[in-house]
């Protein structure tokens, strides 16, 4: 009976999973890990807390700050960290406002760096950067010991004081299958053709999420959604190994019978597996009609990749999950009104799966079936955790029916037996209904 309740509950559980009409936030609003951490950052770096690999952490960091956190690294892993900040909505940012973060060892020696600027779209938004302690890249930082993460925000006078939300993610790259995974230098030429116009599925109505935890799967074909002014919108795709990604957004005319020029409105960001920034397409004005917003055609996914100095090329060096955020100016807004405005995704995704040069589980860096299944339904990445979860119950519930099954027939057998048994030896009452010994056999 208990099995069989599981199984109703595992069964309803699965079908009352969200659809495709994942709802995004509202305007302003951010979706962060709910596994997040809260870790405060250290002004002093011995002072510095401790990040795990594999960890996600949630901080916070005001104008002029610097901040530290601590990485405890072997000699032979490269780590990533990056870092999400989240400026407060309604607050005021410049042309220069952000944050940079770096990896530094114990001597304060850098290992990378990467910034996450506010450019010519001058209102707050979610932005991402990474930095990384990486094995054999120009012999620095190459020693087992304590590294730091820093990071500093920049904001002018004019700008918004205030704290910015951060999201930390610290991610360790598998190890290699072979000492070397080929060729050292970064390609120099790839495909730049623009593939045809992806068809549209019959429903291809695809909700953003609100963060990266939440982030909108899609594949290749386009893809229908509304976004309103002041709002950032997240999606993923999954790209992999020898793989080209070609995306492009375009937002639809206004119905408002108003017309202004709002410059820099629509900003287009596209970032990798471990959430470093890759490219963006330059902010596109909007005048009330239609606008389309291409990215610059990308190189496969090749681990070769990472040899390259630019952020587009060197950033296209693992395989999984690609994040697109778009985010749509709240200037929008004083001419246009804050109804939502139709937005589209065309996103291509093009050659053959290639082999994985990592050893073993690849973890964020590979894109298993679950993950093509899931940018096959449109689930946000929290809907996919969660349907991988429920699978698994079903998977212990069933295997737990089974087992509970099988010993109630061997016992339903065996009772039957020691049954029949009794019944063979039973001595036979003699005539006249008397028993030896006195009494019935319970009585022996």
């Amino acid at each position: 009976m208990r099995g069989a309740l599981a199984v109703v509950a595992a069964v309803f559980a699965v079908a009352a999973l969200p659809g495709q009409a994942y709802a995004a936030g509202a305007p302003g609003s951010y979706t962060y890990d709910p596994g997040a951490e809260p870790v405060g950052g250290a002004d002093i770096s011995a002072e510095a807390t401790k990040l795990e690999p594999g960890g996600v952490y949630k901080s916070a960091i005001r104008s002029g700050k610097k901040l530290y956190y601590r990485l405890d690294l072997d000699a032979k892993t490269n780590a990533y960290v990056s870092a999400v900040v989240v400026p407060k909505a309604g607050g005021k940012v410049a042309y220069g406002d952000g944050i940079k973060l770096s990896v530094r060892d114990s001597s304060d020696d850098e290992c990378s760096s990467q910034d996450a600027m506010f450019g010519s779209a001058q209102y707050p938004r979610p932005l991402a950067a990474y930095a990384s302690r990486r094995i054999d890249e120009d012999g620095i930082c190459q020693d087992v010991g304590t590294y730091y993460v820093l990071i500093e925000r920049e904001s002018k006078e004019t700008s918004d004081q205030g704290e910015w939300g951060l999201e930390l993610r610290y991610a360790s790259e598998p190890e290699l299958a072979k000492p070397s995974s080929g060729a050292t230098t970064a390609p120099t030429a790839w495909p730049s053709a623009s593939p045809p116009p992806p068809g549209a599925a019959t429903d291809n109505t695809r909700r953003g999420g609100a963060g990266y935890y939440d982030a909108t799967s899609l594949e290749t074909g386009e893809w229908k959604d509304r976004i309103e002014p002041g709002q950032s919108l997240f999606y993923r795709v999954p790209v992999d190994w020898g793989q080209q990604l070609f995306a492009t957004a375009e937002l639809a005319n206004s119905t408002s019978e108003k017309s202004a020029y709002v410059s820099s409105a629509l900003a287009v960001s596209l970032e990798n597996p471990a959430l470093g920034h890759v490219a963006d397409v330059s902010p596109m004005s909007y005048a009330g009609k239609p606008i389309s917003v291409p990215f610059d055609p990308l190189p496969p996914v090749a681990f070769r990749n990472r040899y390259d100095s630019s952020d587009d090329v060197r950033g296209m060096r693992f395989a999984g999950w690609y994040y697109l955020s778009v985010s749509l100016s709240p200037e929008v807004a004083k001419p246009y009104g804050q109804k939502p405005i139709a937005l589209t995704l065309k996103i291509s995704v093009k050659g053959e799966a290639g082999k994985s040069p990592y050893k073993g589980d690849a973890g964020i860096f590979a894109v298993t079936q679950g993950d093509k299944d899931a940018a096959r339904e449109g689930q946000s990445g929290a809907q996919a955790a969660e349907a991988g979860s429920e699978r698994g119950t079903m998977k212990l519930v069933a295997a737990g029916g089974i087992g509970v099954g099988t010993m109630l027939v061997l016992w339903l057998g065996a009772w039957t037996l020691i049954a029949r048994r009794r019944a063979a030896v039973a001595p036979v009452a003699p005539a006249g209904g008397q028993y030896p010994y006195g009494g019935p056999p319970q009585a022996w």
